[in-house]
């Protein structure tokens, strides 16, 4: 399987959210996490952001979904991207105030880094997170 194949296979078990369970099949040992977004400042391996996502995706934003616009990879620096909007409503518990039945359609990018064996070693997330934030009533 390719580089770009596990990156998209990657993306959707984040997405779904399978948490690091249904992603580690396409993550390297020890893979890094970066993002600058206030939610995620302090997460720095891929397997606690597949956790969070899983979290979020299944507690605090219970039956969140997301819309793909665009996917591509370029073999020379062996780089995914995905850009995406999340499309969720505050409905659990999570988040800093007590669920908020708002909704936030917030865009977002991950560029993913693939290894010489086709699984990604480093992810940016790139999000806006106080729109999402503020869409969702919690500031």
């Amino acid at each position: 399987m390719s580089a770009f194949e596990n990156a998209k296979k990657f993306f959707a078990a984040c997405e779904a959210p399978e948490g690091w369970a249904g992603c580690a099949p396409y993550v390297a040992e020890g893979a890094v996490f970066v993002a600058q977004s206030e939610p995620l400042t302090d997460i720095t391996t891929v397997e606690a952001y597949c956790e969070w996502m899983k979290a979020f995706g299944t507690e605090t934003a219970a039956g969140a979904t997301y819309d793909l616009h665009n996917a591509a990879f370029d073999e020379a620096t062996r780089t995914a991207l995905f850009f995406a909007t999340f499309n969720g409503k505050h409905v659990g518990e999570g988040g800093p105030v007590p669920p908020t039945g708002k909704e936030t359609h917030s865009h977002y990018v991950y560029a993913l880094t693939m290894d010489a064996d086709d699984k990604v070693s480093h992810m940016t997330k790139i999000w806006n997170a106080p729109w999402a934030m503020r869409e969702l009533g919690w500031t």
